[in-house]
This record gives structure tokens, sequence and C-alpha cells, in this order.
């Protein structure tokens, strides 16, 4: 599609310079840049060019430029008079699909799921960074809205063609982390996660949840908190111990989330791992006067440079901050693997942390800190409200696709299909899957969102559920047509066949995949495959209604409509797997 695009911008834009020329006007070709639409119907054409740009140019209403451009193409190029129509300010295109429609077809299926893919980062090494729990708590909303965009942004940037690393936080050093620990030392009573009955990393939540409550009563639990991080420092003994044994159990909880969400990693980091070369490094950058100190022995930078106050690095008692693990970290990564490009999927809450961040490394003379972007997204919340972790108050992530599945497995058996989708549980939690995906990646990453489950699992509307349901129905259609594929073995496939106003909009849909999954990369914006993905199952639905697709007496009609029926599920299979959709042959 952007080859189309560009060769009828090209052609137009050559057009205005004759104009200009002609009218006297001396002025350089590269004035001339169009900006390309897509007009609001399909039957006003495929493509449009709005002319406002150029009236004061001409000195013209773009009304009559437009008239011009096009009295100048059909004398120039009478093969275009069919092809182009000006409507008010803009000049309409519709495209000639007479010859793309069967080659894009055969593409599509030659290329199976690689159909889509560009080359635009082929060669580049891209490392994602996301999730990045603490461990503390288990998972919860927030986090899945981080696993969902990570994990996409991943498989988008793959699939432009780049070297791709998932790396993942652990954020298992620091206060917070002590005040879990220091409240099951004083009520814990060594019971264990196994004891309790209760999972590994919701065990240890709920101690987190408890200081908290014990923090109100008792106002120096702060300090003892503080006092323990600083003998996990010293690493004193029992401190140690007490802190491994907390870690793995929530770790171990947090990945048999992970295991459920299908969310996978190349590599974990561990702050516990990364805080001392951060120092170091802190150190080294004070040593050369890149930072400096204060009277009470904090190291700190100045930020002026870029218009901020000034951050500390290193505490008075030596202990590092998050910035300070970040910067170990970030060191630690590009020498294990020499990324040329590193995404941090961070909320927008850390938009002054990663600002700092980055101009710190490059301050210590990391170029390679040029290359690092914090794509920032938006809080994700309930339709009650905000959730707040030490309160307890959070939509935990097991419990919330545990409700999911549920409610599709309800759903699945009140419709009498049961019997029909094979494994029930596995099918119920393939759509409890999509549900949360879809539903998480279709507003854009920068935005906040409200989550509203009932809505997410809905089986019609612009949901992921209704989007397997789709990809099930052709699936369904296709069986069929395989049970009476003996009828067709002397038709064949003629893309001349598909002219249907219908037919045309799903050929330039499947034309224009290519170019979503290259802006979804460009953008890092998932949300540009659910708004594909929605509006692709639009226009096959409507096609399903209105159309005979396997009951037409032509022979070579069905088979060239099987042809594009096919061809849609490929895209929909590649883009479905591009935003975590699960694809249903049975729904």
């Amino acid at each position: 599609m952007n080859d189309i695009k560009l060769d009828w911008k090209l052609k137009l834009e050559e057009a205005l310079f004759a104009l200009a020329l002609k009218q006297g006007l001396d002025i350089s070709r590269d004035n001339f840049n169009l900006i390309v639409e897509t007009p609001p119907k399909p039957e006003m054409g495929d493509l449009a060019f709005p002319l406002f740009p150029f009236a004061k140019m001409f000195k013209k209403n773009p009304v009559e430029i437009a008239r011009d451009v096009k009295l100048y193409i059909n004398e120039n190029d009478p093969h275009s008079e069919s092809s182009i129509n000006s409507t008010g300010p803009y000049l309409n295109i519709k495209i000639d699909l007479s010859d793309i429609t069967g080659k894009i077809i055969n593409d599509i299926l030659n290329a199976g799921n690689k159909y889509g893919y560009t080359d635009n980062y082929t060669n580049k090494k891209v490392m994602v960074e996301f999730s990045c729990p603490n461990t503390n708590k288990p998972l919860h909303l927030g986090h899945l809205r981080n696993d969902s965009i990570g994990m996409s942004v991943s498989r988008i940037m793959a699939a432009n063609g780049a070297d791709l690393r998932k790396v993942n936080l652990i954020n298992d050093r620091g206060v917070h982390i002590c005040k879990s620990m220091l409240a099951y030392k004083i009520f814990g009573d060594n019971q264990t996660p196994d004891s309790a009955g209760v999972k590994s990393d919701h065990f240890v939540g709920d101690y987190y949840v408890k200081f908290n409550t014990w923090s109100k009563e008792f106002p120096e639990a702060e300090t003892e908190a503080r006092a323990m991080l600083k003998e996990w420092d010293d690493g004193k003994s029992d401190i140690t111990e007490l802190w491994k044994m907390m870690n793995d159990w929530t770790i171990s909880g947090i990945k048999e989330t992970y295991l459920k969400t299908g969310v996978s990693f190349d590599k974990y980091y561990f702050e516990s791992k990364t805080y001392m070369e951060g120092r170091a490094e802190v150190l080294k950058g004070f040593d050369a006067g890149v930072f400096y100190k204060e009277a009470d022995g904090s190291i700190w930078a100045d930020l002026s440079e870029i218009k901020l106050d000034k951050k500390v690095l290193l505490r008075s008692d030596g202990t590092s901050l998050y910035l300070t693990q970040d910067i170990g970290t970030a060191i630690a990564r590009h020498r294990d693997w020499g990324f040329e490009k590193l995404i941090y999927v961070v909320g927008s809450e850390q938009q002054y942390h990663f600002q700092v961040l980055f101009y710190i490394l490059k301050k210590l003379g990391f170029e390679w800190a040029n290359d690092l972007h914090h794509l920032s997204y938006g809080m994700v919340n309930l339709p009650d409200g905000k959730m707040k972790s030490r309160e307890g108050t959070v939509v935990d992530a097991d419990d919330l696709v545990d409700e999911l599945t549920s409610i599709a497995k309800k759903e699945i058996i009140a419709k009498e299909r049961a019997s029909l989708v094979g494994d029930l549980q596995k099918t119920s939690e393939s759509v409890a899957l999509a549900a949360l995906n879809y539903f998480l990646l279709q507003i854009s990453p920068g935005k906040d969102m409200i989550f509203d489950p009932a809505e997410s699992i809905s089986f019609s509307g612009n949901t992921g559920p209704y989007l397997q349901y789709m990809g099930a129905r052709i699936s369904s259609m296709l069986r069929k047509f395989e049970d009476r594929k003996d009828e067709f073995t002397k038709a064949k496939f003629n893309p001349e066949i598909l002219v249907l106003d219908q037919e045309r909009e799903l050929i330039k849909l499947l034309l224009s995949f290519p170019e979503i999954v290259s802006d979804a990369g460009k953008g890092m914006n998932p949300s540009v495959i659910t708004t594909y993905l929605y509006e692709l199952s639009k226009v096959f639905s409507r096609y399903y209604h209105d159309t005979s697709i396997l009951k037409d007496p032509d022979k070579d009609t069905v088979v060239s409509r099987i042809y594009l029926v096919k061809a849609v599920l490929q895209v929909l299979k590649n883009a479905f797997y591009l935003v975590g959709i699960p694809f249903l042959e049975r729904m």
C-alpha cells in the first residue's frame, strides 16, 4: 500500500509543480509535499490528498487547484481518468486493484505467519525491559498492562526485523522489601506459604499490607525498616537469609503468573546484583568532578543543565537509591549485549526518573545512552477508583485472570458450545487472555485507562473474544469447504472475480497490513494493531453476512472467495500474535 500511496503522491506533486511553472511561480520542487489521508467513505475513493496548504502559494481557492490538477493528470495520463476525482479541496484516488488482488492473496498465503513483517530494524539489536516487579507483593492489574505492552512491543519490533531481547529487572532490594521482611519477622511465627495454604507471592504481599497497618500504630516502624536495609547492605547473615527466603517465595509465585498470562523473558536482572556497580560508577563520577558531595556526605548530581534542580545518588550513610541501581543495571546490560536501542516500558509517573537517568549516563560518558527510550504508559484503574498496594486494594493479577476465565467458561456453557470447543478449561483461559490483552492494548500506551472486566470479556463488540470468534467462524467455514472440496477439483482461483465493494475493502486492508506493522513499530504502539484488527473483522463480518461464499452456483467464484477468506484468516492470526490474542479454531 505504501508503494501505491507514494506513486500517486509523486504523480500529484509533479502535477502541482508543473502548474506552478505554468503560472509563472518561481518555486522549488521541494515545496510540494502532499499529505495522504483516507476518505471518510469508501465510495469516495481509496486515497485523499488535501490541497489546503497550497492556496496561499497559488493564490487560488483549493477547490480550483484540485480541479486544475485533475485536468492536468487526465490530459497527460488518460489511463488515470477513472482513478482521480476532485471533491471540494480534495483529490480522491480510486486504486486499480485488478493487477494487485491475485498477487497480494498469493503473497499472504505463501508468506504465512511472516506476512506483514518489515525490515525496518533488520540487524538492529533492540532490548525491551518490562514488568520489573518488586519482591514484596504479587503482580496486580498495573503490572498486567505493563506486561501486555512489553510483550506486544517486543513482538512488533521483532516483526519489523529487530534482533530482540526481552529483559526483566527484579526489584529485590530496598526499604519497601524490608517492610515485608520486618513484618514477617515480627508477626510471621515461622509460617510458610505451604503451611498457610497461600500462593507464595501473595503470602509475602500480605505482610507488606500488614506493615502498613502496623506502622500507623507504631511510628518507629519506618525507622526500623531503614535500619534493616542498612543491615542488609552490611551483609548481616540473619537478614540476608530472611531476604533470600522471602524473595524466593515472591519470585516463584510471580513466575507462575507469567506462565498463566503467556509472559516470558530472555534474561532476568536483579537489583541486588547491579546496585553495587551503580554505586561504583557514582563514586567514579564524583572523583571525576561530574557529581558533588553535600556536607552530610551524600553525593548529588547537578541537573541545571537540563533545567532541573538536583538529585541525590548516594545517601549520607552510603546506601544507594533506585536511580543508582538503574545506572548499574543499564551498564551491565550494555556490557552483556551491546544493544542499539533499549526500550523501558515503565509508567508515566517515572518520566522524571528516566530523564535524569539518561542524562547522568551521558554525563558519565556512555554514548549508548542516546539509544535509551522510555515508553511511558498511563495508569490503569477500575471503574470504582484507584488501586493502592499498601492498603491491599489492588486488583490481583491471578484473581483477575481467574475471574475472566470463569466468566468465559460460563458463557461457553450457556451458548451450549462446551462439547464443541475441546478442552473447556484451556479454551476459557485463552478467551480470558484475549479479553485481557486486547482491552489493555486498544488504548494508546500514553493514555490513562479504566479496565472494566465485564466489558473486556464480552463476546460481541470491540473485544478480544469477538475477534477470536471471528477467527473461529472463518475456520468453521474453511472446514465446511474442505468437506466439499471434491466438488471444486476443476475450479480455479480467478482474482478478477473479486470485485464486490466489500471484497475491495478487504483486499485494501490486507494490502495495508505491512504498513500497519511498520507504523506500530515506529510508534511502539500496539493500539495501531488492535484498531486494524477490529476494522478488518468488521469488514469481514459484513462480507460474511451479505455474500454467498460457499453457496454461490459458480465454482470459480466459490474458490476465489475461499482464497480471499484464507488470506483474511492468515492476517488475523498474524495480528493476533502481535497483541497476545490466542487463536482458537473452535469457540
